[in-house]
């Protein structure tokens, strides 16, 4: 990949585009042996090698023990359609380097979105701050680190124009309402992001990345007398346009209105304490939310976690895996390097019941005196990286769906889920159901709706009693927040049974 910015930011803004100001161009690479890919990038930047030291230097000059540099341009797209129109459209572009100073595990950050020698070395001296014993510092010899590469792509975003895309968006629409003569409203939306990475630290760690994204879903609205429902379907990849085909497009229809139609005979079980199944694939949001967020090393670090003194020990059931994984091919949550510019890996959090790694980025990673584990993520150049999650799921487990089935008395069996709120020092979470169905006596009978499900995350662990052999990825347009920042993931799950946890309905 050889981008070229001045043709990037020609081509790509159909609409209106954001504010930006360009670096003077200066010559890269002096005096520095690096690949073509490297130097395609410092070239899209507008910097140098010999830039990059000078601005760690000045990072490092009031006695940080590390810096780093990220750069990113990102351009994102989006259209809408509404009432069988493309009715909204933008395009936005972003530009700039984040600076980070660690001292111990202090941080001092600033950006600039300008990336003239003046404006970056202002910002890298206000980022050294935190530190405060002036020293000099000698720049190391530039070590470059090839990415790997998770989501190779046939075609970009980039060379696509809104005349491409507007043919799916229609398309959808159309497909949604020749599913169902109950269908009276559609909205479709389809976005693309594009980003280039360039990062470099003061360990001479010189590395890139290039970060394709796209979305794609639509809302379906139904009626049926005087009743009205609405369910929502859609998919993102990290991948290019080559992903949207007509099997994507049927995929989504058939789901929003298969989703739809459930809800006109869904009621409300007993409220109480039952067993509770939870489906393949997106019920994984109650994994990442009530569990994954528990494991990040910075809440285990500073004691608020409630798994703060469970590293090694048994929290689950022997045949419970639980993985965090950055490396799955063209997922939403893939990411070729993290944005410290470590490597990427598959990190198993809960190796055979055992509690066997949190979540780790840079500066927790040294705290527990191990390697990062590639999660240290940022929601663009103006924000400081954070351990947070990628793809977390669960392995497939020893039992089948029926057998589980089979344990129920009476329960619930739920996988469409909303949102939700967990509180992480306790792991208390309350989640709101969308769809699923009643159990009785091992049988799904009756359709449910608009419940809440209340539990405890380390709880609900210990009380997985089974899990299936029928693990699926969830690669909906799931996205992260943290502390203020938004970064996109996935999440799975095989079916699973969960003992007890409360659930909303009637007699409440």
């Amino acid at each position: 990949m050889k981008p070229d910015r001045r043709d990037f930011i020609k081509t790509s803004g159909m609409f209106a585009v954001g504010s930006m100001v360009l670096p003077t161009f200066m010559q890269s690479c002096q005096n520095v042996q690096i690949s073509a890919n490297v130097k395609s990038y410092l070239d899209h930047f507008e910097v140098s090698t010999e830039m990059l030291q000078k601005v760690i230097a000045a990072a490092m000059s009031k006695g940080g023990n590390y810096a780093d540099l990220f750069f990113e341009h990102k351009i994102t797209n989006s259209l809408s359609l509404e009432d069988g129109q493309v009715n909204r459209a933008f395009s936005n572009v972003d530009f700039g380097v984040g600076i980070r100073v660690l001292k111990g595990d202090q941080t001092g950050f600033a950006y600039s979105e300008n990336l003239g020698m003046d404006e970056m070395l202002n910002a890298a001296k206000m980022a050294a701050n935190i530190a405060d014993q002036p020293k000099e510092f000698a720049p190391v010899g530039i070590s470059e680190k090839l990415p790997a590469d998770f989501y190779p792509i046939a075609q970009n975003w980039t060379d696509v124009t809104i005349k491409d895309k507007v043919p799916f968006v229609q398309q959808l629409n159309d497909k949604v309402f020749s599913l169902d003569d109950k269908v009276n409203k559609v909205n479709v939306f389809l976005g693309d992001e594009t980003s280039y990475v360039l990062f470099y630290n003061s360990e001479g760690r010189l590395t890139y990345d290039y970060r394709p994204m796209m979305r794609i879903g639509a809302v379906c609205v139904m009626e049926k007398d005087g009743q009205i429902e609405n369910a929502y379907s859609a998919r993102s990849f990290r991948s290019g346009f080559e992903v949207m085909t007509d099997a994507l497009v049927d995929e989504i229809a058939g789901e929003a209105v298969e989703k739809t139609n459930i809800l006109f005979e869904a009621g409300k079980p007993k409220a109480g304490e039952m067993p509770v199944v939870l489906g393949a694939g997106g019920s994984g949001i109650l994994l990442h939310e009530a569990i994954g967020h528990t494991f990040e090393a910075d809440f285990n670090r500073k004691g608020t976690s409630i798994f703060s003194d469970k590293l090694g020990k048994k929290v689950a059931e022997n045949f419970i895996n639980i993985i965090d994984d950055g490396t799955l091919p063209n997922d939403r949550g893939a990411i070729n390097i993290d944005d410290e510019g470590n490597d990427v890996q598959k990190t198993y959090l809960v190796k055979d019941g055992i509690l066997n790694s949190y979540i780790h980025d840079r500066i927790s990673a040294e705290h527990y005196g191990v390697a990062p584990t590639g999660n240290g993520r940022r929601e663009s150049f103006r924000n400081m990286p954070l351990p947070r999650m990628r793809s977390t799921y669960m392995e497939n487990g020893p039992h089948t769906v029926e057998e589980i089935f089979a344990q129920v008395d009476y329960g619930v069996y739920v996988d469409n889920f909303s949102n939700g709120e967990v509180k992480i020092g306790a792991g208390d979470f309350t989640f709101f159901v969308k769809s699923g169905y009643i159990i009785e006596k091992g049988k799904l009978t009756k359709p449910i709706k608009d419940i809440n499900i209340v539990g405890n995350g380390p709880q609900a662990l210990a009380d997985i009693a089974m899990a299936a052999n029928d693990y699926k990825n969830d690669s909906g347009t799931w996205t992260c927040g943290k502390d203020g920042q938004s970064v996109p993931v996935t999440l799975g799950l095989p079916t699973v049974l969960v003992k007890k946890m409360t659930v909303g309905g009637t007699n409440a």
